[in-house]
């Protein structure tokens, strides 16, 4: 018997991943697929007139199983996948597709669907079912219910094609991350760089049997590196390396895959009415118009850029005096901001990194947590891990009831794509008077810990952590009615607030003083590195917003227009960054080939939210300064209101109800020195 096809005997119905074998899970697709559509096939057949519950509420709750094996499978490959999953996935995308466009294109199912919502305004919703509702025929008349039936097929052809295409794109970003490494057998090339650093290359090249230090393109690798390094050549061969990942006109180029999935696309969208992919989008989300984005971006470029450009000229003014360097390049950008913010702050990541040992790191994000929201997080041992470096834990509420699992996977190893990502092996949801609870896994790519140190974070991997973690409290503290509303489950430009908010907390004494002690002596941080991690982390801010919206512009210039002239990926993108580029060019680089946000992942004309979230999070921030970072008042509004209620309703009317009033730009540009506080 196929494990993932019958509900799982296991402590929580967790994934029983070392029971899993890889080559169950293509019948197991098929299997799950053939048992939603006799689902699907119910729901049409019944003889009962359509209502919210025969039609609205079976459709939300149908292919259940289907979810939970999608949800295995896609987060396996993400963070442990091989060959052999790649290749599944390459079988099984299509055909999920596919079984999506059988639901949306179902004109019978479809009718029903539209008898329920055209009747809306008799039916006594709560706002949660309004939404639901609202939603599911959206999904339909969004997804070519409406269309003929040769333009059906079309969509069909498309969105089958859009699949297959956005997972090549990232098996050959992946490939092009691990098939890079630099060896250095002359111990005079790593001059700058910390111990720490040393000590893991040494390792990783003795793990592939080499003699020296090995580098590779996995960020605790490569940002070591090219903030440290003082060989400049070398610097220059490692970033020209990850800028030119997937540009090199070989097999594992993705230039021909970014044209391609544009143009499918913008056709795609046009086929549904919509003049762009931006405008298909965007009426999901807060900022409902590319103009809004567009406005939106120019505005924040217009007060960032006289600060960004100030910046560039005093760290050009800064390596010139320093190493007579002329012409500042991008493999210079992070050497020379780290020792200009040593000079300006004494501070550098060295300094602060024997006080974020990752476990204290953890501990921390778990204490803040408590002091917030009362959750208690104990970890355990008897639940399945995918690798055995995940840590599993228990989450439980001060009344001991269980609210939660969660996993946490945090080093880099050669099946794991770089970045850090939240996601969840099973949502939240409430059906048959149970409240379901969720798993919920974070993944990141930290430092080993090495033969004399253990993981030791730099103080950005501690942000990292923590916007993940907020991901992650998102998921937990769900608490909604309906799988496709729980969590994270919101518009794009609303999802960042809960991640964004959490790092506020990584700047703040009261909170510092909980979890960053050193991991030798337990001392516990020094006020005056506090107080220059706060001073430090508005360091070219101007640079860091300009760098922010020059991927978001270049996210709308894909998406918001035709893309059928554009024949040169790398002259296109040239072209769209002039207004934010601040280094020289460099012909062998090229962004869009590994932007896996956007041709891999769901950020598609929605890369703008992270700093539309910004504002939403320095505004709410605000909120919780004004009355105490660890208010019970204000931390139970923010659970109430954002926390627990997914996308059950409007984001801003959420927004409203925590904070009573729209956020305020004013808060941002404050907290980033653009303004006078």
């Amino acid at each position: 018997m196929n494990i993932l096809l019958k509900p799982f005997d296991s402590p929580f119905k967790t994934a029983p991943f070392s029971k899993i074998k890889t080559k169950d899970f293509l019948p197991a697709f098929k299997l799950g697929i053939k048992e939603a559509k006799a689902e699907i096939d119910a729901i049409i057949n019944t003889t009962e007139e359509p209502t919210f519950k025969n039609t609205i509420e079976a459709l939300e709750f149908s292919g259940e199983q289907l979810d939970r094996i999608s949800s295995i499978f896609f987060n396996l490959n993400s963070a442990e996948t091989n060959e052999e999953i790649q290749k599944i996935a390459q079988e099984a995308s299509p055909l999920l597709s596919e079984f999506s466009n059988d639901i949306t294109l179902n004109e019978e199912l479809f009718k029903r669907v539209k008898t329920v919502y055209e009747a809306k305004e008799d039916l006594k919703l709560t706002t949660e079912q309004e939404t639901l509702l609202d939603k599911k025929y959206k999904s339909f008349s969004r997804n070519g219910a409406n269309l003929p039936e040769d333009k059906k097929t079309k969509l069909r052809e498309i969105d089958k094609k859009l699949s297959q295409l956005k997972l090549k794109f990232g098996e050959n970003v992946l490939a092009e991350t691990n098939k890079f490494e630099m060896l250095i057998t002359d111990e005079t090339d790593l001059a700058g760089l910390p111990e720490g650093a040393k000590e893991a290359a040494k390792q990783m090249a003795e793990s592939k049997n080499k003699a020296g230090w090995l580098f590779t393109l996995d960020y605790p690798s490569y940002i070591p590196f090219v903030t440290y390094a003082d060989n400049r050549e070398l610097r220059k061969k490692i970033t020209l390396a990850a800028g030119s990942k997937s540009f090199k006109n070989d097999a594992l180029d993705n230039q021909k895959i970014v044209l391609q999935i544009v143009n499918l696309r913008h056709e795609r969208a046009n086929l549904l009415g919509y003049k762009t992919h931006a405008h298909f989008v965007l009426e999901e989300r807060m900022a409902e118009t590319p103009e809004t984005v567009l406005k939106f971006s120019n505005d924040l470029l217009e007060k960032a850029q006289p600060a960004a450009k100030r910046e560039f000229k005093q760290l050009e003014n800064f390596a010139k005096k320093l190493d007579n360097i002329h012409h500042l390049e991008k493999w210079d950008g992070s050497y020379y901001s780290e020792k200009l913010k040593q000079k300006l702050f004494s501070l550098d990541d060295e300094l602060l990194k024997p006080y974020f040992k990752l476990e204290n790191v953890i501990n921390g994000a778990f204490t803040v947590a408590n002091k917030l929201f009362d959750l208690h997080f104990e970890e355990i041992n008897d639940i399945d891990k995918y690798h055995e470096d995940v840590l599993t834990y228990k989450v439980t509420d001060s009344k001991g009831n269980y609210i939660s699992l969660f996993y946490a996977d945090f080093f880099p190893r050669p099946g794991k794509r770089n970045g850090a990502w939240m996601t969840s092996y099973k949502p939240q949801y409430i059906k048959d008077g149970e409240n379901s609870r969720p798993h919920i896994s974070i993944v990141c790519n930290f430092t080993k810990p090495t033969k004399t140190k253990p993981s030791l974070l730099t103080f950005n991997e501690v942000t990292t952590l923590f916007h993940e973690f907020g991901h992650a409290l998102h998921g937990m503290l769900a608490n909604t009615t309906y799988p496709s509303l729980s969590g994270t489950s919101v518009y794009w430009d609303f999802v960042e607030l809960p991640s964004q908010i959490l790092e506020n907390w990584c700047y703040e004494k009261e909170a510092l003083e909980l979890f960053a002690t050193h991991y030798e002596t337990g001392e516990v941080i020094p006020m005056e590195l506090v107080e220059k991690i706060k001073e430090s982390a508005t360091f070219h801010e101007g640079m860091q917003i300009l760098r922010q919206l020059s991927f978001g512009l270049l996210d709308m210039s894909w998406h918001g227009q035709d893309p059928s002239k554009i024949k040169d990926v790398k002259a296109f993108e040239t072209e769209t960054f002039k207004r934010t580029t601040l280094y020289p060019e460099t012909k062998e680089t090229c962004m869009s080939t590994s932007f896996s946000h956007i041709f891999q992942g769901g950020y598609s004309s929605g890369y703008y939210s992270y700093k539309w979230a910004e504002v939403l999070d320095a505004d709410a921030f605000e909120y919780f300064k004004e009355k105490g970072i660890f208010n019970k008042t204000v931390a139970n509004k923010f659970k109430k209101h954002v926390l627990s209620q997914g996308g059950t309703d409007n984001p801003m009317t959420l927004y409203k109800r925590f904070r009573g009033q729209e956020p305020k730009p004013e808060a941002l540009l404050k907290r980033a020195g653009l303004i006078k506080a």
